[in-house]
C-alpha cells in the first residue's frame, strides 16, 4: 500500500537525510516541517521512530500509512505534492471567504500585545469531546481528583495524544484556520500535529513542573514572524494553570537583547526578571501568540485541571534562522 506515497519524493529524501545525512542535498528545514505536517505526523515521533528503529524506506512508508489509519486521501497527497513543488495551493478546509475569524479589534489587540483570544474557536461540544479524550487516554476521571495524578501523566503537563478524532477535528476547525490565515496573510497553511495538555492543581508531592517562561524560537537576530496557539478544552481561570505571556514583548525583544550586559544568558535573565500575565478564557477559546513573546504555563492553584490542546499553522515556506541562541 506504500505505492500511494511514491508521488511524494521528499519522503525518501527526508528518510535518507535523517538516517544517512552524508548523502545528497539537505532538504530545507521549513520544507521538512511542511512535509511532516502534510503527512499529519508529529516531528518528535518521526525522529524517535527513525533513530530508534532505523527502518528501510519501505518500512518507513508503511509506518507513515499506519499513522494515518492505513490510507491518505488522494486530494491530500496532491495538495502536498503541489506545495513541495513550489506550486500555489489553497486552504486545506476549503474556501475561507465568509468564515468569521479575528475581528478588527482582535487584530488591534494582536498588534499591540502580541497575543489574542479567539473566542469560540471551536464549539463547546467539540472542545469537551477533546477534553474527555485526554482524560480517557490518561485513565483519569474529570470528577475524581485523585485520578489526576497518574503514572501515565507522570510529573508533566504534556499529553502525547496526537491523532484522536476529536483533536484532529479541532485542528481543522474553519475559524481557527481563518484566524491563522489572517495573521500569516495567506491560506497556504499546514496544521502542526501537536499534543494535548493537562495541568492538574499543585499539591504536596506534585509541584508545578513547568514549562516556565521561555521562547520556542531562537533569539538570534533577525527575529522572524511566527505564531503559536493553545486551545482551552474547558474553562480556565487565571489561577488554573493558565497559559501566560509577557504582553507586548514582541515589540521590544530586539532592544531588550541589546541592553543585556555582555555575557548574560538572555533566557536565564528573562526567567529571573520578566513577569508573565496569565490569560483566562472559556471552553473552546484559543489563545494565539507571537513567537517572540516569552511565555509558559503557570502553577495551578485552583481546584480543577487545565485541559488544553496545542496547535499551530505555518505556510509551506517561511523565513527562519537556523542559528539557535
Amino acid at each position: 500500500m506504500t505505492h500511494m506515497l511514491s508521488c511524494i519524493r521528499e519522503i525518501a529524501q527526508y528518510w535518507e537525510q535523517v538516517l544517512q545525512s552524508e548523502r545528497g542535498a539537505a532538504m530545507p528545514w521549513d520544507l521538512q516541517q511542511t512535509l511532516l505536517a502534510g503527512l499529519r505526523l508529529n516531528v518528535l515521533e518521526v525522529n524517535r521512530y527513525l533513530h530508534g528503529s532505523r527502518p528501510t524506506l519501505h518500512q518507513f512508508e508503511a509506518w507513515v500509512l499506519e499513522c494515518n489509519g492505513g490510507v491518505i486521501e488522494e486530494a491530500r497527497l496532491e495538495r502536498l505534492q503541489r506545495a513541495m513543488a513550489g506550486m500555489a495551493i489553497g486552504s486545506e478546509v476549503g474556501l475561507l471567504e465568509g468564515v468569521e475569524g479575528l475581528s478588527e479589534s482582535d487584530l488591534e489587540q494582536w498588534d499591540e500585545h502580541g497575543y489574542v483570544v479567539l473566542k469560540n474557536a471551536v464549539t463547546a461540544q467539540a472542545a469537551e469531546a477533546a477534553e474527555l479524550a485526554i482524560y480517557e487516554y490518561l485513565g483519569m476521571s474529570a470528577h475524581d481528583s485523585e485520578s489526576w495524578y497518574t503514572e501515565k501523566l507522570g510529573h508533566s503537563i504534556w499529553v502525547p495524544l496526537l491523532r484522536h478524532p476529536a483533536l484532529v477535528a479541532n485542528r481543522y476547525a474553519p475559524r481557527i484556520v481563518k484566524a491563522f490565515a489572517q495573521l500569516w496573510g495567506c491560506e497556504d497553511l499546514w496544521a502542526t500535529v501537536d499534543q494535548g495538555g493537562l495541568n492538574p492543581p499543585v499539591r504536596p508531592g506534585w509541584p508545578f513542573p513547568g514549562p516556565h517562561l521561555h521562547w520556542d524560537t531562537t533569539l538570534a537576530p533577525p527575529h522572524h514572524f511566527g505564531v503559536q496557539g493553545i486551545l482551552y478544552l474547558a474553562d480556565v481561570a487565571e489561577n488554573q494553570g493558565a497559559f501566560s505571556c509577557v504582553p507586548g514583548f514582541h515589540k521590544r525583544l530586539e532592544s531588550w537583547l541589546k541592553e543585556l550586559p555582555e555575557g548574560v544568558d538572555a533566557r536565564k535573565h528573562a526567567l529571573a526578571t520578566l513577569c508573565m500575565k496569565p490569560i483566562a478564557a472559556q471552553r473552546g477559546d484559543m489563545v494565539i501568540w507571537h513567537q517572540s513573546l516569552p511565555h509558559g504555563a503557570s502553577p495551578n492553584t485552583s481546584a480543577r485541571p487545565r485541559v488544553a490542546q496545542y496547535l499551530s499553522f505555518r505556510p509551506t515556506r517561511w523565513p527562519y534562522l537556523e542559528e539557535w541562541v
